[in-house]
């Protein structure tokens, strides 16, 4: 009897996936790693040149220039740190926050500066300042949609952070994913194994 009850708690448990290994769990790591390499990316390529970041910011037009030259200074830094922690899976959530804020700030900004006619290089990745009318406009729509897709991708993360091979799961375990849906999930699909275990044992 009791070797039974044991192959039925091991079948069941069986099912249950290692924590963060499901469908969304895999997508979730290809949303941080991409992400994570874009900001890395986008951080090492500006901060050899602060002046040329802080140049960009005040191609927008919309920051008092006080105010753009702390933003471009700060940006890089902010970019690397989240790049990392991305890269670690380490406050997952919290990263990814900041990831759809900075990129909602991007869309914002390049389609502000595309309304208003200026013809800028939008300095994602270094560079930035003015360029010719001609190459802003046809860059314009694809710094958009790139920005736009990687804002998708943040918000994926802040919805379901749970991640394999994240340094979240590591530390603070389940705690690390409070009202993560995927834990909804799993009760529910760990409910027809527990209705299978007692159905064997009053069979028994």
């Amino acid at each position: 009897m009791h070797d039974a009850d044991g192959s039925a708690t091991t079948r069941a448990t069986a099912h249950q996936p290692s924590p963060g290994r499901t469908v969304t769990g895999w997508i979730g790591l290809a949303a941080r790693l991409i992400l994570a390499v874009v900001w890395i990316w986008a951080s090492v390529a500006k901060l050899p040149n602060l002046e040329a970041s802080v140049l960009a910011v005040r191609g927008y037009q919309i920051l008092p220039y006080s105010v753009a030259v702390v933003v471009g200074y700060l940006l890089p830094m902010i970019e690397l740190v989240v790049g990392l922690l991305l890269l670690l899976g380490l406050f997952t959530r919290w990263a990814g926050l900041v990831s759809t804020l900075l990129m909602l700030a991007f869309v914002i900004g390049i389609s502000q500066a595309w309304a208003r006619g200026l013809s800028i290089d939008c300095g994602c990745f270094g560079g930035g300042g003015q360029i010719a009318l001609e190459e802003a406009q046809k860059k314009y729509p694809v710094d958009l949609a790139r920005d736009a897709g990687l804002m998708l991708l943040s918000i994926w993360l802040v919805w379901r952070p749970r991640t394999p091979f994240s340094l979240d799961q590591k530390l603070f375990g389940e705690a690390a994913y409070a009202d993560d849906p995927d834990d909804h999930h799993d009760v529910s699909d760990d409910e027809p194994a527990d209705e299978r275990t007692q159905e064997e044992e009053k069979s028994r």
